[in-house]
């Protein structure tokens, strides 16, 4: 059952990632929770992550997000838990540049009240670039 609610919350994440919906994308992250991009680019707390996320969206006219696979572990005794997904981006900025980003997320979980909710999710970008795959990808995101 817990494995199930997991999967929901990956997938709930990636349908308002789709659909731009920020109330439903900031329901999937814990009050605490911190989102690193790599890079340096790392943010703490459900508000700030939002504001990040809302602004990176000034520069797509359309992202569609798709989860390939996963894993999860819980620990039901203690409401928390780790996976990895892997994730798949077709991109499209408003300067008509598109791309696609082939990426894991390395999570963390934790329950509270209203379900399960990502406490942290880290980006590995595996490769970004043209869609007929030209690009160069990276050797450390697999590391």
């Amino acid at each position: 059952m817990s494995r199930d609610q997991i999967e929901d919350l990956v997938h709930r994440y990636s349908d308002a990632v789709v659909h731009r919906d920020a109330d439903q994308w900031a329901e999937t992250w814990d009050l605490s929770a911190a989102w690193d991009l790599g890079g340096g680019r790392r943010v703490e707390g459900r508000d700030a992550i939002v504001e990040l996320w809302l602004g990176a969206w000034e520069r797509y006219a359309v992202v569609v997000q798709t989860v390939l696979h996963g894993t999860v572990e819980l620990d039901t005794d203690t409401g928390t838990g780790s996976g990895r997904w892997y994730i798949q981006e077709a991109t499209l900025r408003h300067d008509g540049e598109t791309a696609l980003v082939l990426a894991h997320y390395d999570d963390t979980y934790v329950r509270v009240d209203a379900g399960w909710r990502f406490a942290s999710r880290r980006l590995s970008i595996h490769y970004r670039g043209p869609a007929d795959l030209s690009g160069t990808f990276s050797a450390e995101a697999g590391s």
